[in-house]
């Protein structure tokens, strides 16, 4: 039996299930981005399903990370692959996360897909710990240094309704608001 890139087996007689379906990214002022997600309560197949939809969607997107709320869904559940596929172990779901330990800081330059073409340098903790469930409603714990504590407290703060533009000074982020409108007036956005 041979294993497709989607998840679904092929063998002789087998019906091949529908390929995952990636989902458009949510781009900034969407009012979906500033709402403060509700825990999921649910651990079904169907969630199981849309946790690899949402890594297929990011890594069309080019991304490390996707939250829920970037593709219109407001839950608290986030993925991460700081590995970008290279390793499969690393891939990382947090569902009702919550950070319980947070070390040290960073400053480094982030991006996001809901705010495509926009970077800026934004002070993070340097190390951090999460206490979150899987898809499978298992609670476990994890520690992150640098990208990776970087990414899941970007993905944690999604949840929460804030952006990373929240945590840069007002001056720089009336800078990326008026380049935004400008893309927006040209019809880039």
């Amino acid at each position: 039996m041979k294993k497709m890139a989607t998840g679904t087996a092929i063998g002789t007689g087998m019906a091949i299930k529908n390929a995952l379906k990636i989902h458009e990214i949510v781009k900034y002022p969407d009012p979906v981005l500033a709402k403060k997600c509700s825990p999921v309560t649910v651990f079904d197949e169907a969630l199981r399903t849309l946790v690899e939809e949402m890594f297929e969607s990011m890594y069309v997107a080019q991304g490390i990370g996707l939250a829920a709320p970037q593709i219109a869904i407001a839950k608290r559940l986030t993925v991460i692959d700081i590995s970008f596929k290279k390793e499969p172990k690393d891939k990382l779901v947090l569902i009702n996360p919550e950070v319980i330990g947070r070390k040290g800081s960073q400053m480094e330059e982030e991006g996001c897909l809901s705010l495509p073409e926009i970077r800026e340098k934004v002070k993070r903790d340097a190390w951090t710990k999460v206490r979150a469930q899987n898809q499978h409603g298992e609670w476990f714990e994890v520690e992150g240094e640098e990208l990776l504590a970087r990414a899941m407290l970007h993905e944690i703060d999604h949840l929460d309704g804030v952006l990373f533009i929240d945590r840069i000074s007002r001056l720089k982020r009336e800078l990326v608001l008026r380049k935004i409108k400008k893309l927006q007036k040209l019809g880039e956005w």
